[in-house]
């Protein structure tokens, strides 16, 4: 038959949680008992009722273990406290060491903006403006390189432009070439003269189809 699995939680009723004690207690010194003997090991337990009665199991002298126990903490504590100590003071030297730079750099930066130079020998004074010096001339390279690249863009959208220009220049020359035009002149002649009178007089009419003649 399967046993249902138990609900770890507290136990409600007063003689179920004492039955229950008295098994698992009971069922916890066999384990450590069958640990002790087959593995060779020194095991103790000491387990303290809901009532405060003591009950304990050792696989020797209690006292002995215990007092191993304690040695053993206590020599495990103390090999690591100086371990500890010393990382905690190679913190502290190493933030001291942040520190003073920190420090170094803003009084360094006080200087390059001219503030605090009462202090400060011929030689700083020289070492402060070859670094400005230095500065200004990176500043300056850097800012040439952009003045050249947004040259060089205006340049490109001109050619652009141009381009565009010419294309167009083109197509609109191209459309004319290939519009159709049919040149129809009409010319009238006027041949002979016209009677006083109202009298009628002849007209002769020539038709030409194509481009005007020039008479002299």
């Amino acid at each position: 038959m399967v046993r249902g699995k138990i609900e770890i939680k507290k136990i409600e009723n007063v003689t179920s949680r004492q039955v229950t004690f008295s098994k698992r207690r009971s069922g916890l010194f066999k384990k450590a008992h069958e640990l002790s003997v087959l593995c060779d090991a020194q095991v103790a337990a000491i387990v303290f009722s809901q009532s405060g009665r003591l009950y304990e199991y050792s696989s020797s002298e209690m006292e002995k273990i215990i007092e191993r126990y304690g040695k053993f903490s206590n020599d495990s504590f103390v090999a690591e406290t100086p371990q500890v100590e010393r990382y905690l003071q190679e913190l502290k030297k190493e933030m001291d060491r942040m520190v003073k730079k920190i420090d170094l750099l803003e009084v360094h930066h006080r200087k390059l903006m001219g503030q605090g130079l009462g202090s400060c020998s011929v030689a700083e004074l020289q070492e402060i403006d070859t670094q400005i010096e230095k500065s200004l001339r990176i500043v300056r390279s850097r800012k040439a390189e952009l003045y050249a690249g947004q040259l060089e863009k205006l340049k490109e959208k001109e050619r652009e432009l141009l381009n565009e220009r010419k294309r167009l220049r083109e197509e609109q020359i191209r459309e004319r070439l290939m519009r159709p035009v049919v040149p129809l002149t009409l010319q009238i002649c006027d041949r002979g003269k016209t009677t006083e009178g109202g009298g009628s007089s002849d007209v002769e009419t020539d038709l030409f189809i194509g481009l005007p003649v020039t008479r002299l």
